[in-house]
């Protein structure tokens, strides 16, 4: 332990958005409970590549005591994320049946003349979580994709309708999931599949655009050129025409 420069979060100024964790290379930042956290001194190397991305001017550096900044603790820490293929990929611990990776076979679409309430799902894949989606799933092959925050649903009542006719889906939270395993897994799955477009559906809140750097940065990293739509929710459940402010937007190396 030794008396060093490292980060300071000021809890009262952050709001969630979450920009600051993949600035981070080091892993060291994650939100936890609707807060930015440092997960442990050994991880932040305190040279402040976080500082820059938080709009709130929450984050800051100072001089205090703290563990070591650890580059091996480091390196073990962010290897925990990478995502294997689908032939490397180990079983999910808990064997449960209901990750099964299948196909589902939309009912009519023809809904004009049926009650609401019995209205058919047209959802076509499964699982639908990114954690769950094997990345070489067949349905990714020459897909439409929808990407959702999982909150949309519940706040958009015509989701099916709009966002899944003839659609993949996957769904995630940006601020509560694993960011970076969330990107290193989409990146391969647009890297190893045949994407056709992607429209990324996220909420107003400033936590959600988290989703949509998510999505531009891993279409970045794999290479492809990929068309990616950006649709806004607001909390009133209609689609908003409002656009993310640019200093929510990452800058994408392309």
């Amino acid at each position: 332990m030794s008396f060093r420069k490292i980060i300071k979060i000021d809890e009262e100024k952050c709001n969630g958005c979450g920009l600051c964790v993949p600035a981070c290379h080091e892993g060291a930042l994650r939100v936890i409970d609707g807060k930015a956290r440092l997960v442990s001194d050994v991880y932040c190397d305190g040279l402040g590549d976080c500082l820059g991305k938080c709009p709130q001017d929450a984050i800051s550096i100072i001089e205090r005591e703290a563990d070591d900044y650890d580059l091996e603790a480091v390196e073990h820490h962010t290897e925990k994320g990478i995502v294997k293929t689908q032939q490397e990929a180990e079983p999910l611990p808990c064997g449960c049946p209901g990750t099964m990776s299948r196909k589902l076979q939309p009912q009519s679409r023809n809904a004009s003349d049926i009650p609401f309430e019995n209205l058919p799902s047209r959802l076509e894949n499964w699982p639908v979580q990114i954690m769950l989606a094997p990345v070489n799933a067949d349905y990714f092959q020459g897909a439409m994709l929808t990407i959702s925050a999982d909150c949309v649903p519940f706040a958009y009542a015509d989701f099916h309708r709009r966002f899944l006719d003839g659609r993949v889906l996957l769904v995630g939270c940006p601020k509560l999931d694993d960011y970076d395993l969330y990107l290193k897994k989409l990146t391969q799955i647009f890297k190893q599949n045949d994407i056709k477009e992607i429209e990324v559906v996220h909420m107003e809140v400033p936590c959600c655009f988290g989703l949509v750097n998510l999505v531009r940065k891993a279409a970045a990293d794999s290479g492809k050129n990929i068309s990616i739509k950006m649709t806004m929710i607001g909390l009133d459940g209609a689609i908003s025409g409002k656009t993310i402010p640019e200093f929510f937007l990452e800058e994408i190396d392309t």
